[in-house]
């Protein structure tokens, strides 16, 4: 279990990394692919099976797709895309200044007190759980969500037909 765990970790890490740093879009939206289902692994470690699932079909189906999509459609080519000669450096600057960061949160994890820390019941990540959850105490800002990706729904449609 620890090996697949490890396994998915430097898999998530790495993909994240080239979807960041690839000289081709279709590369980084590959790489985001990756990088997402990798992430769907550790739910399905931490048997979070709404939360796996979720993953695959919101992030791998529909939103990688309409990534590609876009790409295609658009069809970018190298000389099209800016220049960037500082990315790598950028990148590097980035990760030194986290690493201090990094082992901060380490030095306080460790020194946590040592106990059984699993956070899952036999019930967690259930449709039953986040059911009750979301249209019991969560059902206003639920609601007012839906109300919300509507209005913007028909602002789209508004500003799509006066285009027309």
């Amino acid at each position: 279990m620890e090996i697949v765990f490890v396994i998915l970790g430097f898999s998530a890490i790495i993909s994240a990394f080239f979807a960041v740093y690839a000289k081709e879009p279709i590369n980084n939206a590959f790489s985001f692919l990756l990088c997402v289902l990798s992430l769907a692994g550790l739910f399905a470690l931490l048997q979070a099976s709404f939360l796996f699932l979720i993953q695959i079909i919101v992030y791998g189906g529909a939103v990688i797709t309409l990534i590609l999509m876009v790409i295609m459609f658009l069809n970018i080519k190298e000389e099209n895309l800016p220049k960037e000669p500082k990315k790598l450096k950028y990148f590097l600057l980035g990760a030194i200044f986290l690493l201090p960061i990094d082992a901060l949160i380490l030095k306080a994890v460790s020194t946590l007190p040592k106990g059984d820390f699993s956070i899952w019941r036999g019930d967690f990540g259930s449709l039953k759980i986040l059911g009750l959850e979301l249209y019991g105490k969560w059902i206003f800002p639920f609601e007012m969500v839906s109300i919300l990706l509507i209005v913007s729904l028909v602002g789209a449609i508004v500003f799509a037909k006066r285009r027309i």
